[in-house]
């Protein structure tokens, strides 16, 4: 709740109606009303008792915007091109998507080139697997705000077997830069392989937990992100978030 009035932009951020960057689009575009009025100043104020009244424009913006699944091969950095590494963006072209026959239909059209489209949580570039790429700041917002509680599911190797004290402590009672981590669900598929579940995302987290029990993660493979699945998705491969999918 909002006692004290804040900036619009920071109000409908908190309530995950938009982005503050879309806010803003939307009020050039003098397509959002409070108690009435267009907006016309990005400082205008609003509380919990505000009507808030978005133009059906600024509604229609938000069903253009596209959402990116991007199976990421290792040697790529998620975000900008670091040294003689790719940007795992630069995969995302035409000749990369992949279209299944049973995919439910979708009226959006991708215009080419991709603007805007940013990654919504890291994969480190030793990494393979589901990466995010995405327009819409209310799912980047979901995914990346550090009060999000969407799951991250890995499959992870290691260089020996897990003891069932190593499993233990992977579960729950490590700490990362001083900051307890929220316990994980560790699931042992092989001796030395294994399902990890997090709601956190921290650098290279994962690799530094297995290191503070005497294990090296040798293959690490992102599958799941809330709802959605990697799947068959092939390896540099990407496709649009369906219609029928949410986080």
């Amino acid at each position: 709740m909002n006692a004290k009035p804040i900036r619009i932009s920071k109000f409908l951020s908190q309530q995950g109606i938009c982005s503050r960057r879309e806010a803003e689009f939307f009020i050039q575009k003098g397509w959002l009303k409070v108690n009435g009025e267009t907006v016309v100043e990005f400082y205008t104020t609003v509380d919990d008792n505000s009507s808030i009244e978005l133009d059906p424009k600024a509604k229609a913006y938000q069903n253009r915007l596209i959402t990116v699944l991007l199976h990421k091969p290792v040697g790529y950095v998620s975000g900008q091109p670091e040294k003689q590494y790719r940007s795992a963006a630069s995969l995302i072209t035409q000749g990369n998507q992949q279209r299944n026959s049973d995919d439910p239909p979708d009226n959006r059209a991708v215009m080419w080139p991709i603007k805007g489209l940013a990654p919504a949580g890291r994969l480190d570039i030793d990494s393979t697997g589901l990466l995010i790429l995405t327009q819409d700041g209310r799912i980047a917002k979901r995914l990346i705000a550090p009060d999000s509680d969407v799951e991250k599911e890995y499959l992870v190797r290691v260089n020996r077997n897990v003891r069932p004290d190593q499993l233990s402590r992977l579960t729950v009672g490590l700490s990362l830069d001083n900051v307890k981590l929220a316990p994980a669900k560790v699931d042992l598929l092989d001796s030395n392989y294994f399902r990890m579940t997090l709601t956190e995302g921290r650098k290279r987290q994962i690799r530094r937990m297995c290191e503070l029990v005497g294990l090296e993660a040798t293959g690490l493979k992102r599958v799941r992100i809330g709802n959605v699945r990697l799947g068959s998705l092939p390896v540099g491969k990407w496709r649009l978030l369906r219609v029928n999918e949410s986080f």
